[in-house]
């Protein structure tokens, strides 16, 4: 991966601090971005979603130096998420949140530098996570 890691990591640890700020503002504008998406989250406790959602990008950040773990972590969470009922048609939604709500919690810091290598990430992250599900189950 080509990723601006140094980049991602520093913008990471600017917003990290606000993580229930960045999850709230994630759920909002997914929400009200992309509608058809809320049946997903029927059965799901939304209290502990955005924590899970702020440790999964925490997972993802932390490990970008190490792919031999951050792969298979990837392929997991991308196997998991065919249990939740998410198709491939979900990510870029998710991605595209993402990006606002990185943006909105960084304000001033957000550029559009930032912006491209947190795409770029996504692109990366979204390959892997599809490769997961795409795998066979026992």
């Amino acid at each position: 991966m080509g990723l601006k890691v140094d980049l991602l990591e520093q913008s990471f640890a600017a917003v990290a601090p606000q993580g229930d700020k960045l999850t709230a503002t994630f759920y909002r504008n997914l929400f009200n971005d992309f509608p058809e998406v809320k049946p997903l989250f029927a059965n799901v406790d939304m209290t502990e979603q955005p924590k899970k959602l702020l440790a999964s990008l925490k997972l993802a950040v932390d490990n970008l130096r190490k792919p031999e773990v951050l792969v298979p972590a990837l392929e997991n969470l991308g196997l998991r998420h065919v249990d939740y009922g998410t198709h491939e048609d979900h990510y870029p939604a998710v991605g595209q949140t993402l990006l606002k709500s990185l943006a909105e919690v960084a304000g001033d810091l957000w550029t559009e530098e930032l912006n491209d290598a947190w795409a770029e990430a996504y692109g990366e992250i979204t390959k892997i996570m599809l490769a997961g599900a795409a795998q066979p189950t026992g």
